[in-house]
């Protein structure tokens, strides 16, 4: 990537918040309403700045008052906690006792370097649009149980701008969530703990020998990925050590032995052709179909970063916000095309304004306060555009309901 791309510096952080970075679309996201109400004034930013200085507790009336504090404060980046009990700026001025979070997106976090013991293409901060594979597969299940089992949706998913992707849950209900209750909804969203060390040790879904109904759903899903995701793109089981692992979930010895016997004989075995040596085996072995179906859980299955969703007031970086490392704007993502998204075609700051620049020159055109309606980055603000207006349509039907029963 040329070095353009990726120049983050104060200078072009600056110019990138006063001329794209759109405030108010993050305010009508956050607010649910255009007049500001506290869902916004009372809620929580909180500033990384040059030098790696935090600034916590900040709160605002409005877009604008955001837009002048970035501005003068030119971070990094930022972020957005819960709304609390008073307005986060006069912290230090209340009691402890009447501080306190109230409400809060629900939100999840899944990142690839928790993919690192399975995934073959990249490792630690590395990601292409092979590794995305798993991110995708992860969106499906995690989306399609939020909205089948939860009922909730008001969902949007956001590019971390690296190696992730963030959800949050915008709907009254889930917002209103304890903390207690956000545990609960994520332990039973968890069958793989990434955070864990990884072992030979085979894990367990069972509960009396059978899948538990969230996992059974998610099956039915990662089946139809399986083969492409981890037997072709990334060829899981192709070296010793990856059918090592796989034979890990294989009960019987002798079919076990009789298997690497196989495999060391032939070793220009594929993943596929391995996985078929097994599925043959199955075939008049029903016994083994569970073993089979663990290992497509195991490998396929969402690994959530389970901390950040318990608590209200953890906090979580603002979409269109600068990843330091690549340059990539944090982008809100179309769940009906997530697996076509290719993390490397991003938009970054470089690129950015360097489409201003050559606008600028064609057109001799004046500085604009939403200047990204002018580049690439204009589709990804229109669809939170669309999200916040569901949100803000949702407001409106609640107060026509109250003013009915009046």
């Amino acid at each position: 990537m040329p070095s353009a791309e990726i120049d983050v510096s104060p200078e072009v952080m600056l110019t990138f918040y006063r001329r794209l970075y759109p405030f108010k679309t993050i305010f009508n996201w956050l607010n649910h309403e255009h007049a500001p109400s506290r869902l916004f004034t009372h809620r929580e930013f909180a500033f990384t700045l040059q030098g790696d200085v935090y600034l916590r507790y900040q709160s605002f009336n409005n877009a604008d008052e955001l837009k002048k504090q970035v501005c003068q404060l030119n971070p990094t980046r930022f972020e957005i906690g819960p709304v609390y009990s008073a307005r986060p700026r006069d912290k230090k001025t209340i009691r402890a006792g009447a501080f306190s979070p109230q409400v809060r997106e629900l939100v999840f976090d899944i990142d690839m370097t928790d993919y690192d013991p399975i995934r073959t293409c990249c490792k630690d901060a590395g990601i292409c649009k092979k590794c995305w594979g798993f991110i995708a597969a992860a969106v499906h299940v995690i989306d399609s149980a939020i909205r089948d089992e939860f009922g909730y949706e008001k969902l949007i998913w956001v590019y971390s701008g690296r190696r992730g992707i963030h959800l949050w849950i915008s709907d009254k209900e889930a917002m209103e969530l304890t903390d207690q209750q956000r545990k609960s909804l994520v332990g039973w969203l968890t069958a793989i703990h990434p955070t864990a060390k990884e072992s030979s040790k085979k894990p367990n879904f069972r509960f009396g020998g059978k899948l538990p109904p969230s996992l059974q759903n998610a099956l039915q899903y990662l089946k139809t990925i399986f083969g492409e995701l981890i037997l072709t793109e990334q060829d899981c089981f192709e070296s010793e050590e990856g059918y090592e692992e796989l034979l890990q979930y294989i009960s019987d010895s002798r079919t076990v032995e009789s298997l690497r016997t196989k495999w060391e004989d032939s070793p220009s075995r594929s993943s596929e052709d391995k996985w078929n040596d097994l599925l043959r085996i199955a075939s008049s072995r029903p016994n083994l179909i569970p073993a089979l179906e663990d290992v497509i859980i195991q490998y396929t299955y969402p690994r959530l970063d389970a901390e950040v969703s318990k608590h209200r007031n953890h906090l979580l970086k603002a979409p269109f916000c600068i990843h330091p490392k690549t340059g990539r704007v944090c982008v809100p993502l179309d769940v009906t095309s997530i697996d076509k998204f290719d993390p490397e075609g991003v938009p970054t700051v470089g690129q950015l304004l360097q489409e201003l620049d050559a606008i600028g020159r064609e057109e001799g055109a004046a500085i604009s306060h939403s200047d990204w309606e002018k580049t690439s980055l204009k589709p990804y603000v229109d669809l939170l555009d669309r999200h916040s207006q569901g949100l803000m349509d949702e407001v409106r039907k609640e107060k026509r309901k109250d003013d009915v029963s009046w």
